[in-house]
């Protein structure tokens, strides 16, 4: 993962997804990194640009000059610091917990930058200060290994901890893995947070996720959230504590999917077109699809922005399936129909998006028993050509 230098301290993001399609943002919760963003960032990234990023004094960002305080003001000017130094403009910002205070931060401060925000696990003030000066001196004195037991209690439901130890372990090491010195400043930035009239100046779509059984940021605080930023939606997780993005990945996946869906819906059918164009670009490459949209005349411009926006708009950019998935069951389904010209472009496409040798030699050995031994054997000749046509100089 790629490290760049924003704000005062080196940060390091992950960026995924179609270059040309809308970003959104992931910034996490105290004592976690991005990798706690793993289930979304797979679900996301057929669609969206997905950027990343571990937030100040947590995974491998510096945690700065302590003696001058962090801030939920600060973190948010590393967010807007970030996406300066990535030259992107405009996002919609998902943050869990402390990230959630950021997002909130963010909108409030440059709503130019904030096209929509996901406010999840999170509140406009979480928990009385006498709490956070409690723990805050817990890993003063003992470490991170002192508050791991209550913090992964409040994060993860007890059916959870039961039936999933391995995710639970994890967790946990992740945590303990958190810089002190890092999780300290955070949860100091936590404590003195009062972001009402953050909420309140939010003027962008909202949408508030929250766990049904959160004891950190409870259901009653996301209420209230909800109420302070105008308009916005609230969806709570069923059989969710704090982490409800780990705990529930479907429940929340779907929940953000449809969030971000409805504003595309609102901003038009062009969105799918642009949607389409960069999926289509992301599989078969850029100058393919330049040609192809460039090269159309009056008789197959129609068929092009056809295909553009409902084959590769509106099914390719689902995120139900995985793209290299998308890839392999398509080049199964060209070698059953014969369509060898097609089947070349889409297995260089294939080899482009991670799918190697083996597994496409194994489509087609299915192939042969579902679709016959003639296609198959066609189809055998004509990737051995595409692979071949691949791997010249």
């Amino acid at each position: 993962m790629p490290f760049l230098h924003a704000s005062d301290i080196t940060m390091r993001y992950e960026v995924t997804g179609p270059a040309s399609a809308p970003v959104v943002m992931l910034a996490n919760s105290l004592g976690t990194d991005l990798h706690l963003w793993d289930a979304q960032a797979g679900a996301l990234a057929s669609v969206y640009r997905v950027l990343r990023y571990d937030m100040r004094g947590h995974g491998a960002t510096d945690v700065g000059p302590v003696s001058e305080g962090t801030t939920i003001d600060r973190l948010a000017d590393d967010a807007l610091a970030l996406l300066d130094a990535l030259e992107i403009g405009r996002v919609h910002f998902c943050g869990l917990s402390i990230g959630g205070m950021v997002a909130q931060r963010a909108a409030a401060k440059a709503p130019e930058r904030v096209a929509s925000v996901a406010l999840c696990d999170t509140a406009m003030q979480i928990g009385p200060p006498a709490v956070w000066d409690d723990r805050i001196a817990a890993v003063e004195q003992g470490g991170m290994a002192a508050v791991v037991d209550g913090v992964l209690a409040r994060w993860f439901t007890p059916q959870t901890h039961a039936a999933r130890p391995t995710d639970v372990r994890g967790t946990r090491n992740v945590l303990l893995r958190t810089p002190a010195a890092g999780y300290i400043a955070c949860a100091r930035a936590v404590r003195d947070a009062d972001l009402r009239a953050d909420a309140a100046a939010i003027r962008c779509p909202a949408l508030v996720i929250v766990g049904d059984q959160d004891p950190a940021t409870p259901p009653s605080s996301a209420a209230a959230l909800h109420a302070a930023v105008r308009g916005s939606r609230l969806e709570v997780i069923a059989g969710a504590a704090h982490l409800s993005n780990v705990e529930q990945p479907a429940a929340f996946n779907a929940a953000l999917l449809a969030f971000l869906r409805s504003l595309e819906a609102a901003n038009g059918a062009g969105d799918a077109f642009e949607r389409g164009r960069a999926v289509r670009s992301a599989v078969l490459g850029e100058a393919y699809v330049e040609r192809a949209l460039g090269d159309a005349d009056d008789f197959t411009r129609d068929f092009q922005e056809w295909i553009t926006c409902y084959a590769w708009g509106g099914v390719w950019a689902r995120p139900q399936l995985e793209r290299r998935v998308r890839s392999m069951l398509t080049v199964g389904l060209l070698a059953a129909l014969g369509h060898h010209a097609e089947l070349r472009l889409h297995v260089r496409a294939a080899r482009d998006l991670g799918v190697t040798r083996d597994e496409l030699r194994e489509v087609l050995l299915h192939t042969a028993v579902y679709a016959g031994v003639p296609a198959a054997n066609a189809a055998f000749r004509e990737a051995r050509r595409a692979l071949g046509d691949e791997e010249k100089p």
